[in-house]
């Protein structure tokens, strides 16, 4: 399957553009509403916690550098998943009338949520730049995470894509773990704050690599494979999900027409 969605890349390209494109269709704003709302979103986290809260500098790095880090990479796992989960429900007329490659559903709502998430890494970038940070080589890394944030989310997206069709309140379920996530991934507030015996139910949420792996590029200048364990952790834990993703959807799969 894998081999498969390298083949057709360009095919699932211009239908994460197309899909992309159609989701804002009739607004006067357009495909620019896809940038106020994660904009303003990161605005407000920044006005309440550090403006009204006042909260000072995490690790000697301006508070909303340290939060950008994680909102950014969360905003577009949140997007992702919640968007990949009914991307079968969405195209039931491809699949009940058309031969057509269902395992890429998924795939083109990861892509039109990357459009997003790749502008706002250079808007992460250009903040950075502005504070007084300059390019370095750990920036590199940011294909890594990047990699590592897309192969997360799609394991996570066949099972969820392909259990909806059978199990309707799957949605809701994902709707809330996300929002349940948030909370338990160390975004707005540093994993220090947490007493050291809890803190490793924290670092079990692949997510929490992800983030930290942000912050370690643009503020700790790490990296990944300095914990090394934390790494192998999180791709035993990904690749177990991309393999019961993958084995699930295709188990599933000839019984998508039945169930729309």
């Amino acid at each position: 399957m894998i081999t498969n969605l390298l083949r057709i890349n360009r095919l699932i390209f211009e239908l994460s553009k197309s899909d992309f494109k159609k989701r804002y269709l009739g607004n006067y704003l357009g495909i620019v509403w896809a940038f106020i709302q994660p904009l303003i979103s990161l605005l407000l986290f920044w006005f309440v916690f550090q403006v009204g809260f006042r909260n000072m500098p995490v690790d000697d790095a301006p508070f909303i550098l340290w939060l950008a880090c994680a909102m950014i990479p969360w905003n577009f796992f949140a997007e992702a998943v919640q968007a990949s989960t009914v991307s079968v429900i969405e195209n039931s007329f491809l699949v009940k009338k058309v031969v057509f490659r269902l395992e890429i559903l998924p795939v083109i709502k990861i892509y039109s949520a990357l459009f997003v998430h790749l502008f706002f890494i250079v808007f992460l970038f250009v903040m950075f730049l502005a504070y007084g940070y300059g390019f370095t080589l750990y920036d590199l890394q940011i294909l890594y995470y990047l990699l590592a944030s897309i192969v997360l989310i799609l394991g996570i997206s066949w099972i969820t894509s392909s259990v909806i069709l059978f199990f309707k309140d799957t949605g809701q379920i994902v709707a809330m773990l996300v929002q349940f996530g948030f909370w338990l991934t160390p975004i707005f507030y540093s994993i220090n704050t947490i007493p050291e015996r809890f803190r490793f139910l924290l670092k079990m949420n692949p997510m929490y690599y992800i983030t930290d792996g942000y912050r370690r590029i643009f503020i700790y200048r790490q990296w990944f494979w300095q914990d090394m364990k934390l790494t192998l952790y999180f791709w035993a834990v990904t690749i177990s999900l991309l393999c019961i993703g993958f084995f699930l959807y295709r188990k599933l799969k000839p019984h998508f027409a039945d169930v729309l």
